[in-house]
């Protein structure tokens, strides 16, 4: 699929702006290591896309929610967002700057609105602006692409790290966590989970992660694994959603096996849901959640999905779901989570 078509599929799901194409010479310069001095102050609520100190997207509800919402603020979520840095031409180099006002209004009015207002009322949500990588980096042309990928991916890793210590140290005073990502933002949460959980006492205060779009290795870690029931705590959830029969060449050649969770039943038992399940996707319109939208069907290390049933689905051509990851699935992730937190406490 070229740029262009891949515009219109992300413009319909209304998940996250794209950038128009441009014709302007792509930003050759290679990964700065300058910009490692220049770390981000999150005292600054100007650094948070989301936060319960100010008020943001993320603090959404869909209309057909609102009557019943009773957010609760005993547990904290921490949610990275995905890649909106998509220019190709890299205009800013390998990294999005934290001040670019049209990047941060894709972030905050897509992701932070139709993703992490999932968890808004299970707990309050904090997400870090970071210096994202661009999403080039992770189709890389040459050995010399490779390396200033590399180097940008571990320069917006710094940015989450030092947010999320910031938080712990500030704001999150000994409350249960849950971590939400997508997409990149997963990319950073499996190492976040990694080296602040895995082998740390702050396991215990893990709720659950919700870490999505990007494939977690069933022995990634040690000590933190699958949820394989809806009421699990401490444990991992993932999936990448493709259209049923749809299989990946490159997921083909995986030679690991992926934790791949079924958003509608959530248990590793039943990995086969009709869309009879699905209590609801947020998908163009954010204040009117489409029930029944589509199935879920675990298939190797992926989730198969039917095309989704919403009014325009005719233009949804694309066999690659992957910006609907959690959308189409938004309120039964937003019941698992409440469900989740439920148990957490009772343990």
């Amino acid at each position: 699929m070229n740029y262009c078509s891949l515009k219109i599929v992300i413009a319909l799901v209304l998940f996250t702006s794209i950038v128009a194409c441009k014709t302007t010479l792509i930003n050759t310069q290679p990964f700065s290591k300058e910009w490692i001095k220049e770390q981000p102050d999150y005292a600054d609520l100007n650094n948070w896309a989301a936060h319960p100190n100010k008020r943001d997207p993320s603090d959404s509800v869909p209309k057909d929610l609102s009557t019943n919402y009773r957010p609760d603020s005993s547990i904290d979520v921490f949610f990275i967002h995905p890649t909106s840095y998509l220019d190709p031409q890299r205009p800013f180099g390998w990294n999005a700057p934290l001040n670019n006002l049209s990047i941060n209004e894709k972030t905050d009015n897509g992701t932070i609105l139709f993703q992490a207002s999932i968890f808004n009322e299970v707990g309050s949500v904090f997400a870090p602006r970071y210096r994202q990588a661009n999403l080039s980096a992770y189709f890389p042309k040459s050995a010399v692409d490779s390396s200033n990928a590399m180097a940008a991916f571990e320069l917006a890793y710094q940015d989450i790290k030092l947010s999320f210590e910031y938080y712990l140290l500030h704001n999150n005073n000994g409350r249960p966590i849950i971590i939400a990502s997508h997409s990149q933002g997963s990319t950073h949460g499996k190492r976040l989970i990694k080296e602040f959980f895995d082998s740390t006492n702050l396991k215990n205060k893990l709720v659950v992660a919700y870490l999505v779009g990007m494939p977690i290795e069933t022995d990634y870690l040690s000590n933190i694994k699958a949820c394989v029931t809806p009421f699990q705590t401490g444990c991992i959830c993932s999936w990448r959603t493709y259209k049923d029969g749809y299989d990946p060449a490159f997921i083909q050649k995986e030679t690991f096996k992926a934790i791949v969770t079924n958003p509608l039943t959530w248990d590793s038992g039943k990995p086969i849901a009709n869309r009879d399940l699905n209590k609801g996707g947020i998908l163009l319109k954010f204040n009117k959640k489409v029930e029944k939208v589509t199935n879920a069907t675990v298939h190797g290390n992926i989730l198969w999905s039917k095309k989704p049933h919403f009014f325009g689905n005719i233009f949804y051509t694309t066999t690659n779901y992957h910006v609907a990851d959690m959308n189409l699935y938004y309120m039964n992730i937003r019941e698992n989570a409440a469900l989740r937190a439920k148990f957490f406490w009772k343990q």
